[in-house]
């Protein structure tokens, strides 16, 4: 008997996944309150209003909420408005092994189906998290040389977490979600030269919708091919994928999910280990790194908002001048020429070492050496505590508590619905 097809192992995953017995549940929870305040902070970017704008004139069936505006519109519309506008400050939630994004595209999704056919609190985010788990496990499975290649991972990895997450909300079966994974391997796109322009949040919002669309393809009787994803010509194939099976060998018994790391600091997520090793420290300091953040976030003289939240050295040196890195604001035109900032960026100096984790820091300083690693794990109820500082932070309490009611809500999806017309 032939070993099953990735299709078929995701597919039963979908159809057979019960509620995991870990932290899981509670951290695709928190990951849904951090989308959403992402996103309604983003709503006001030109390219969510360009994305909202368009789902608008195309009007549709009310199925589904949609971020800054009250209007309701067709669940596939509603994941691309609202996975653009949440990634639209790429302030969202990222996995390492993933190698992205999981929660805004997977999240994207699965609201906007679950709006449409009125799934309840509990529905939603066990099928959230099976998507964001199959996100994570195809990510590793494309691995790093497939990121190297050009390829953004939160958005081709991510779209399989989506259509597998909108499959599982509409009950299609085991069958029919095989054949929207195959079918996804046609749809699924994203290039990290979009990166730096409004293309990279997009990619998370088609992600998102192309995963509804290909669920709701499926469940209407279309068939794809019997391997989309690693036969020849496949998905893996085409896309410098690594074929990691790995990535596959404990599905349905451990939820790599977990290791879901957040946002903390409005920038690139290669300066935060450098920005929690520094603390409070303020004075002359070489700033020790892995080489791929030399290609990511290493501008020198950043001179716009922008290119500061890919500065390691500004972003440090705006801390130590008293900013704060988490809102924001801080990461403005003004502050590129900031004298106190730019004072202390002269004392700094960027090193490159590739024996140190892509994940961590070091920081030497004539007091000693200062380090963090992102990978270390943190107490849920740090991360709770931290996110719904962000929350508040980005939104403000009323709003922020508003989304914690809903979110506690046994009809989430529809109060979700009600908090982000409140918020539009």
């Amino acid at each position: 008997m032939s070993e099953p097809t990735i299709a078929q192992r995701l597919a039963a995953f979908a159809a057979d996944a019960t509620t995991p017995q870990t932290d899981a549940l509670r951290l695709i929870e928190l990951s849904c309150m951090d989308w959403a305040s992402c996103a309604v902070a983003g709503k006001t970017e030109p390219v969510a209003k360009a994305l909202r704008e368009m789902a608008t004139n195309d009007a549709g069936t009310p199925e589904a909420a949609m971020f800054g505006r009250r209007q309701r519109v067709p669940a596939r519309a509603a994941a691309l408005v609202n996975g653009t506008t949440a990634h639209a400050l790429d302030y969202d939630d990222t996995h390492f092994a993933h190698i992205g994004h999981p929660s805004v595209v997977v999240w994207s999704a699965a609201l906007a189906v679950a709006q449409r056919v009125g799934a309840d609190r509990d529905a939603t985010r066990l099928a959230a998290l099976i998507g964001a788990e199959a996100s994570v496990r195809v990510g590793q499975w494309l691995g790093r040389r497939h990121y190297e290649a050009g390829f953004h991972q939160t958005a081709t990895a991510g779209a399989f977490g989506a259509a597998i997450a909108a499959c599982r909300l509409m009950s299609v079966g085991p069958q029919a979600t095989e054949h929207a994974i195959n079918l996804l391997a046609t749809r699924a796109s994203g290039l990290k030269s979009q990166f730096g322009t409004m293309g990279k949040p997009y990619n998370a919002g088609q992600a998102a919708s192309a995963g509804v669309e290909v669920a709701t393809l499926a469940a209407l009787g279309m068939t794809g091919p019997a391997d989309g994803l690693s036969v020849t010509q496949g998905f893996g194939p085409t896309h410098a994928g690594e074929d990691d099976q790995s990535a596959f060998e404990t599905l349905g018994r451990e939820w790599r999910f977990a290791d879901i790391r957040y946002k903390f600091h409005a920038c690139c997520h290669g300066i935060h280990a450098a920005l929690e090793a520094v603390g409070d420290y303020v004075g002359p300091a070489t700033i020790h790194v892995h080489p791929r953040w030399s290609k990511v976030c290493a501008i020198p003289e950043p001179k716009s908002g922008l290119e500061a939240k890919f500065s390691l050295t500004h972003a440090i040196a705006l801390r130590m001048a008293g900013y704060d890195t988490a809102a924001l604001e801080t990461y403005s035109d003004d502050a590129c020429t900031d004298k106190a900032a730019l004072e202390l960026r002269g004392k700094l100096a960027l090193s490159f070492d590739d024996s140190i984790s892509d994940t961590a820091a070091r920081i030497k300083t004539p007091k000693g050496m200062l380090h963090h690693d992102l990978a270390d794990p943190i107490p849920l109820d740090v991360i709770s505590q931290r996110l719904e500082e962000k929350s508040i932070s980005l939104l403000g309490r009323d709003h922020a508590a508003a989304l914690k009611a809903a979110l506690a809500s046994d009809d989430m999806p529809a109060q979700m619905a009600n908090w982000m017309a409140q918020t539009a």
